[in-house]
């Protein structure tokens, strides 16, 4: 089980990642974005680059079982 969550968790990162690199005009992106351009202001596609890869870090750590599901 750890191995399908992880996965998915590090896919999800992945896509954030991509997304803030991007600076994405996908409606999820821009909703999140409006919402962290608040505290953010213009650092927010750095942002959600920086937390795509803590996203990443996680899943692997998920899968590898040092985290696990219960």
């Amino acid at each position: 089980m750890n191995a399908l969550w992880g996965c998915l968790t590090a896919a999800i990162g992945l896509i954030m990642f991509i997304w803030g690199l991007r600076k994405s005009e996908f409606i999820i992106y821009r909703i999140l974005v409006a919402r962290s351009k608040i505290l953010w202001g213009e650092n927010v596609h750095k942002f959600y680059q920086v937390v795509g890869i803590m996203v990443v870090v996680f899943g692997i750590l998920l899968v590898l079982g040092y985290i696990p599901v219960k």
